[in-house]
């Protein structure tokens, strides 16, 4: 087996701060997790990353998630099994659906998938059409056991990983959770860091007047409304979310949308907040970083872009022009 490095309990803080902006708003709060973490390390549990470039090309990687809407996970938290965890991901930060994924834009085979509930109910989609077809259908049973479910998709191997995955995405979660801590110390604006350390960019800073949401089929859907302060003051901005932010809107203007990482977080802290997190009065910060390439290739948008979620336009990055 690959040689595995050992995630410091300072690490794992750090993991929970950078994970939870990668989020998007989406993903559910870590800070429950948080929890059982420090206490699963003071009895001695440590968590072991493995670099997937040290995968063999016939090894099996389980592909694990949880489904449903964050709003409704923060109630049922996920067991640890002490397994070794590959430093990479499918998507780089987080998306609603299952074939908003790299292993979908790279047409890898999407079946089996296995999900299952607390209730000890199981189901296994032992094959579907498509990724699309995927999701309609897990997305089906999730919403019966309770709009909220462990999955795990169809294995890949380590040849899939290392071509088609995101990889080291771990390790710049933590990173990122690094950048908000030292920032804090310093006495710095945490989002300024984050900016500057992920080439990131501020789109507007302001307090939230409202917010709309609702659970349906599995999702976290609404709208968020803020109010400009500082140099925004007397403009106004709007985020749509599907669990995570999907687009947003600056006085009436799309001005960020998918894959570009649409992150909200607290203005002094540095925290993330969540789509199910958002409350009236918070002074937040909006802020743009950039998306993984492959996302933003023609196929990845067809899966990600801002059609994908409904809206009637074509991807505009923040970023300028992608270079081919």
């Amino acid at each position: 087996m690959a040689s595995l490095r050992p995630v410091s309990a300072a690490e794992i803080e750090s993991l929970a701060i950078g994970a939870w902006i990668l989020g998007t708003g989406g993903g559910g709060s870590p800070y429950l997790a948080l929890l059982n973490m420090r206490k699963l390390y003071r009895q001695g549990a440590v968590c072991r990353l493995m670099d997937p470039m040290a995968l063999g090309d016939d090894d099996l990687v389980a592909v694990v998630s949880n489904m449903g809407a964050p709003l409704v996970g923060q109630e049922r938290l996920a067991d640890l099994l002490d397994l070794p965890v590959v430093d990479a991901d499918c998507m780089g930060r987080a998306f609603p659906e299952a074939q908003m994924t790299s292993f979908a834009i790279h047409n890898l085979r999407m079946y089996p998938l296995t999900l299952a509930d607390v209730r000890d109910n199981a189901v296994i989609v032992a094959r579907a059409a498509s990724w699309k077809w995927m999701e309609r259908l897990s997305r089906k049973a999730c919403v019966e056991v309770g709009s909220i479910a462990s999955t795990c998709k169809a294995p890949r191997t380590g040849k899939e990983v290392k071509e088609c995955a995101i990889l080291y995405s771990t390790t710049k979660a933590i990173r990122l959770g690094e950048t908000v801590q030292a920032a804090r110390r310093a006495h710095r604006d945490p989002g300024r860091a984050v900016i500057e350390a992920e080439n990131g960019m501020l789109l507007f800073k302001g307090k939230v007047r409202d917010v709309a949401r609702r659970t349906t089929e599995g999702f976290l859907r609404g709208t968020a409304t803020l109010d400009g302060l500082d140099e925004f003051r007397g403009r106004a901005f709007e985020l749509a979310f599907q669990n995570e932010f999907a687009v947003g809107w600056l006085d009436g203007e799309p001005r960020v949308m998918t894959p570009d990482l649409i992150c909200v977080l607290d203005s002094a802290s540095g925290e993330a907040i969540g789509t199910e997190t958002l409350r009236y009065g918070q002074r937040v910060s909006v802020l743009a970083l950039p998306a993984p390439p492959v996302l933003l290739t023609p196929k990845g948008l067809e899966h990600v872009g801002p059609r994908a979620f409904g809206y009637d336009f074509d991807f505009r990055s923040v970023f300028g022009p992608r270079s081919e």
